[in-house]
């Protein structure tokens, strides 16, 4: 680590988001200190084998100036047998974490949380802001909320400065859920359903995550030890749109067709997939002008992200 650089601890830092942040820090001149599960050689890494209430964070925490908290429980195949998990890792482990780091005299937090505080969509309403009452679906978005709630009292008596990141899905290289399911169809040229449908999507390239966080550790307000940030890509589009574009990028032929969303929801219903029919038909529209009054911009556009997903997938 170098003496003349800050040092940011990034937990998470070999998954999908992870590999595009730690590069973006240290491009940003930061001594990024990598907190990983599974060893891999590096002399910049800190096995953490597991995160929750009672993780030793010391070594980790040594000197550090700033930490970045991505890694989270994300998906359980037996969601509703999972919640003790959801709770120690999401919840406990991420307030455990940010209580070593204010007593290790870290100076800033910034906590990747999730636009599923808000829950799955906002149709017929407003672009959801950071002022709106939470209204937060499943699991995964019920821990991450009480998370933030953990941070802001934690934030009351502490000085150091904590920042709560909502994203909507994220897409790149690397990227998993619904973006790689989309991905394969639109390779494999098969018919999508999505002709009919007339919402409109926030998406977030990964690259322009990892600008606002890099850009939040550069820019700390001042008068505040606790804020929350929705983060997306400047132009949000209905579903076909982005499967569209998706195809562009890829230079695929798109083949699409209508099915009332009245129907594809009574299909997905009946599979038990509620949410999947959320994030397909549903509006998620956000409002970003508190992130962009920081005086970050996203860096590429929605057409670039995905080129640059997917040259990435073809390198």
């Amino acid at each position: 680590m170098s003496e003349n650089k800050p040092v940011v601890l990034v937990t998470g830092a070999s998954g999908f988001v992870g590999r595009h942040v730690v590069p973006a820090l240290a491009r940003g001149g930061w001594s990024v200190r990598r907190a990983v599960r599974n060893p891999e050689g590096g002399d910049d890494e800190v096995v953490i084998e597991t995160i929750g209430p009672e993780t030793d964070w010391g070594a980790a925490l040594d000197g550090a100036d700033a930490v970045v908290h991505l890694a989270a429980r994300v998906h359980h195949k037996n969601e509703e047998h999972a919640v003790q998990l959801y709770r120690n890792v999401n919840i406990a482990g991420t307030l455990h974490l940010a209580r070593c780091a204010a007593a290790a005299g870290v100076r800033q937090f910034i906590f990747v949380s999730t636009v599923l505080v808000h829950g799955r969509s906002n149709e017929g309403r407003a672009p959801f802001s950071e002022n709106d009452v939470l209204t937060p679906r499943g699991l995964y978005g019920m821990s991450k909320a009480a998370a933030e709630a953990g941070l802001r009292t934690l934030a009351r008596d502490s000085d150091m400065k904590i920042s709560a990141v909502r994203p909507p899905l994220v897409y790149g290289a690397g990227a998993k859920g619904n973006f790689v399911l989309l991905t394969r169809a639109v390779n494999l040229g098969l018919p999508l359903p999505f002709a009919a449908i007339r919402n409109q999507r926030a998406f977030l390239a990964v690259q322009n995550l990892a600008s606002f966080i890099l850009h939040r550790l550069g820019h700390p307000d001042p008068a505040s030890n606790f804020e929350i940030f929705l983060v997306a890509d400047r132009e949000q589009v209905s579903t076909p749109e982005f499967v569209t574009r998706l195809a562009e990028a890829s230079g695929k032929r798109l083949r699409m067709f209508s099915v009332p969303p009245s129907v594809l929801g009574t299909l997905l219903g009946a599979l038990g997939r509620q949410d999947t029919y959320d994030s397909l038909v549903g509006s998620l529209e956000l409002d970003i002008s508190k992130a962009m009054a920081t005086g970050w911009q996203p860096q590429v556009s929605l057409d670039e992200g995905l080129r640059l997903a997917l040259a990435a997938q073809d390198a």
